[in-house]
């Protein structure tokens, strides 16, 4: 057998949708998107990208990040998030993970913030692994008593909830979504930035097509650009099929829900094997386990029998742009850095089957009952 680490789901409410875009029937795809989205997660304001890199820079844009601020970030996070920061040569600052959920330590985000308070301290941006959040309550008002910005990175939270309401609703100044969630194949791509906050959603608006404005009943080709943009907008085919996948986005995380709890029954015994720790709501985007030693090597066998597997992240300190840039040591962040000796993401996704989850317990169970 077989287990992919992701299998999308094209069903025909997704063929269907495309379908209309591409026999000029869905003019208003994107917009219709939004507005869904806006439903869907019970925000103010949503705004499609190009990609899910596309909102963060955005986000950036929005918060009016210069040159020389600095952005608190968790050193275990996908390359995407330092990188907007770079763009605008400011400087994300590196902050260690809490060893069970890999999120940001909030402690040491306090105590960084409590020795380092300063006007270029401009924003934190959280991102919550395999869809499991952070202490955001806390979080919240750490904000509010040293005036930082709060920009959520939510690539793999999408449908993940904290005390019972969607991330993305829960308080940030901006949270930042992607429909090709990292490490996994799609067959389409995009991204969303959603606020509350009026005037960062009209200055994400107009820098998402190039600061382009057109007066009102004019040539549609009469523009003037009053800022510096990008080019970040979604196509109809992509809003389309994105809006068919959130329509069934709470199903597939009560599937995910379903598969990790799976998991824990069939491998709650396995040696060699540390399972997750559930703190907050967990969507279980990503399942990860931790393999005590030669994790790439288990990974490796695990592959030879059909079983593809993730690794979410490489700390970022690792990665030799930030590490010659900004003179970073191995051990600088130690949580971190053991984690990432040990973590494997197990597939998990709404389409796997229950035989697909019981053929993964089993040669996990296998592999490690013959590792010495």
């Amino acid at each position: 057998m077989k287990v992919p680490f992701y299998r999308p789901e094209i069903g025909p409410k997704e063929r269907r949708k495309i379908e209309e875009v591409l026999a000029g029937d869905a003019e208003g795809a994107v917009e219709e998107l939004e507005a869904n989205f806006e439903s869907y997660i019970g925000c103010r304001h949503a705004l499609a990208t190009s990609h899910g890199t596309a909102a963060l820079h955005l986000a950036m844009l929005a918060i009016d990040l210069k040159r020389g601020d600095k952005v608190l970030c968790s050193v275990n996070a996908f390359p995407s998030v330092p990188e907007v920061v770079r763009h605008f040569d400011a400087e994300p600052i590196f902050i260690d993970v809490d060893e069970w959920t890999m999120n940001m330590d909030i402690d040491k985000l306090e105590s960084y913030l409590e020795a380092h308070s300063a006007k270029k301290l401009k924003a934190v941006i959280v991102t919550h692994i395999a869809g499991q959040p952070m202490d955001l309550d806390r979080l919240y008002n750490i904000a509010k008593i040293y005036n930082v910005k709060i920009v959520e990175d939510a690539a793999d939270a999408l449908g993940a909830t904290y005390r019972g309401r969607k991330i993305g609703s829960t308080g940030a100044d901006i949270t930042c979504f992607s429909f090709s969630p990292h490490l996994r194949q799609t067959v389409s791509n995009g991204g969303m930035l959603v606020t509350d906050d009026e005037e960062m959603m009209e200055r994400a608006t107009l820098l998402r097509n190039h600061a382009m404005v057109t007066e009102e009943e004019t040539l549609r080709y009469i523009y003037d650009v009053v800022d510096i943009g990008s080019k970040y907008t979604m196509s109809p085919i992509e809003a389309a099929f994105n809006d068919a996948f959130i329509s069934h986005q709470d199903k597939a995380v009560e599937r995910q829900k379903a598969i990790a709890a799976r998991y824990n029954e069939r491998l709650k015994a396995t040696p060699h094997i540390t399972l997750p720790e559930v703190h907050q709501d967990h969507a279980f985007s990503n399942y990860i386990i931790k393999i005590d030693k030669n994790r790439d090597g288990f990974a490796r066998d695990l592959l030879a029998k059909g079983i593809e597997t993730g690794l979410h992240y490489i700390p970022l300190h690792l990665m030799s742009y930030y590490k010659n840039k900004y003179s970073l040591r191995i051990n600088d962040f130690p949580v971190a850095l053991r984690n990432f000796q040990q973590i494997l993401s197990l597939p998990t996704y709404g389409t796997m089957t229950d035989k697909e989850v019981d053929y993964v317990c089993d040669t996990v169970i296998e592999l490690a009952k013959n590792r010495v």
